[in-house]
C-alpha cells in the first residue's frame, strides 16, 4: 500500500513539473477557436485559419526534429514560419480583425521578452 502511494505521489510530482515547465502546446485547432472568440471571425475564417495554423505546426515540429535541441537554430528556423503564417492570417481578415490581430502578436512578442511566456504563442 505504501508502495502504491508513494508511486501516485511521485506520478502526482512529475506531472506539476510538465505542467509547470509549460506542459503542453495549444493545438492548431484550438488556437483558431481562441482567435475566433477573440477576433470574431466567420466559420470560413476559422477553418483557412485552422489550416494555416496546421502546416505551420507539421513546419516547426520538422524544424524541432532537425535542430536537434539547438536553440538558436530553431529560433533562426522557426522565424520567417511565424512571419509567413501570420501574413497569410491577416491576408484573410478584415482591417478591423487584422488590427485586433496585430496589436494582439506585439501584447504577446512584449510578454515573451519580459520573460512571461506566451500560453502557446506561435
Amino acid at each position: 500500500m505504501r508502495k502504491f502511494l508513494l508511486m501516485c505521489c511521485f506520478l502526482v510530482g512529475i506531472t506539476a513539473m510538465a505542467h509547470a515547465q509549460g506542459g503542453q502546446r495549444m493545438s492548431p485547432e484550438d488556437r483558431a477557436k481562441q482567435m475566433q472568440t477573440q477576433l470574431k471571425l466567420t466559420d470560413d475564417q476559422t477553418t483557412k485559419v485552422t489550416t494555416i495554423l496546421k502546416v505551420q505546426a507539421t513546419k516547426m515540429d520538422s524544424v524541432r526534429t532537425a535542430a536537434n535541441g539547438d536553440r538558436t537554430a530553431m529560433r533562426t528556423a522557426m522565424g520567417p514560419i511565424r512571419t509567413a503564417t501570420n501574413d497569410q492570417i491577416k491576408a484573410i481578415l478584415t482591417p478591423d480583425q487584422a488590427t485586433a490581430y496585430q496589436k494582439f502578436l506585439d501584447e504577446q512578442r512584449a510578454r515573451m521578452q519580459q520573460g512571461g511566456g506566451g500560453g502557446g504563442g506561435n
